[in-house]
């Protein structure tokens, strides 16, 4: 679940200036979104690659190329699911805003109130969960999460709440490894973030995602782990060496305690209407004030601007009518690859995903791009 560290210290990437909100008809008008597509698919070569572009009423085109294995003869569809990655943090992080607006937690919540059982270390006396949300709280993947957890997790005998309750204890009962107030790109920092969310609501952060983003924006593909019956395969390796991934085989994704931080899976226009939510259009389950503050990183503080979830940079083309932010995340498993971008003054977004990492990425990143140009020549 990687995110792109290097593409969001330099900046999201240069894209042209949108002189129009999007709106591209499914035939004719779609011809640029269709060329973007194919361009990107020719360049790098992904096992599938697939993309989509998003107004505030959901997705406004989406089209899909290549093959759902590399040993099979099925094409990829625009309607297949699709591993998230590590956009599936933004979500975790709308999950706990809708308990926010609930009253069951506070933005700025103290270690302490949260994790009332844990002996935490005086290191993180002024830590907030919002500085965990940031990457800027001083928590370190290697602390907690490293190689000897990743070899062990997958047979863990404990329930998911438990290991993740575990992870956070033993997170937070040792002095911090890093700075705080230095951004710290990590996966622990939400998984943490959901053993808080389990903490509140009594449940499990899978059940919480159902019940707090899932069914009330109407998901129905969305799940958990490598997408299972007739879908896409990721495909580990690169090249020659690609090899397709079965879905029920262990190593088909991350241990599933590292949900929080990225194992979401969806179709693209499920993904389209969580975007569209987070731009805006589904004030009935988050508010103005709930979605800027996820989108908008903390002030005074050294770069990269980061919020919940969400690398932003101001461009040009993210204003209504001028310059404005542009949301910015990309994600993998190294079996997949997701990257998107969202202007959500102007209500438009970018998709792309792919069913591998190597190819993927670039390909992904690539499609980004001269997807904002289709939507302009529309």
């Amino acid at each position: 679940m990687n995110f792109d560290r290097r593409r969001l210290v330099t900046g999201l990437a240069a894209l042209p200036v949108v002189s129009a909100a999007p709106v591209l008809a499914r035939s004719a008008g779609s011809a640029p979104a269709e060329l973007a597509l194919d361009a990107a698919f020719t360049a790098h070569a992904p096992v599938g690659l697939a993309g989509a572009i998003v107004g505030r009423e959901g997705l406004v085109w989406s089209s899909a190329r290549g093959l759902r294995r590399l040993d099979g003869p099925e094409p990829v569809t625009s309607a297949d699911r699709w591993h998230l990655g590590s956009n599936t943090k933004a979500m975790t992080a709308a999950v706990f805003a809708r308990l926010v607006e609930q009253g069951r937690a506070r933005w700025s919540m103290p270690l302490a109130e949260v994790f009332p059982a844990v002996v935490i270390d005086p290191g993180w006396a002024n830590a907030t969960l919002d500085d965990f949300m940031h990457h800027r709280a001083g928590l370190a993947d290697a602390a907690v999460m490293g190689r000897e957890w990743l070899m062990t997790a997958r047979q863990d005998p404990r329930s998911l709440p438990a290991q993740r309750a575990a992870i956070a204890a033993a997170a937070l009962g040792a002095p911090p490894p890093g700075a705080p107030g230095q951004f710290a790109y990590g996966n622990a920092n939400y998984v943490l973030v959901g053993a808080a969310i389990e903490r509140i609501t009594g449940g499990s952060w899978e059940d919480a995602m159902r019940s707090e983003l899932f069914a009330p924006l109407g998901l129905p593909s969305a799940g958990f782990g490598a997408p299972e019956g007739d879908d896409p395969w990721g495909h580990r390796g690169a090249a020659a060496q690609r090899t397709p991934m079965p879905p029920d085989h262990r190593g088909a994704d991350n241990p599933a305690a590292l949900g929080p931080a990225g194992t979401a899976h969806m179709s693209l226009a499920d993904y389209g209407r969580f975007i569209a939510a987070m731009m805006g259009a589904r004030p009935d389950w988050l508010g103005g004030e709930s979605l800027a503050r996820l989108t908008t990183p903390p002030a005074a503080l050294p770069p990269p601007a980061y919020a919940c979830g969400w690398g932003v940079r101001e461009e040009p083309w993210g204003g209504a009518s001028g310059p404005g932010p542009v949301l910015g995340h990309d994600g993998s498993n190294t079996m997949w690859y997701c990257s998107v971008q969202v202007a959500p003054q102007r209500g438009l977004a970018v998709l792309a995903v792919a069913n591998e990492g190597a190819a993927g990425r670039p390909a992904c990143q690539d499609l980004a791009q001269r997807l904002v140009g289709a939507a302009v020549a529309a």
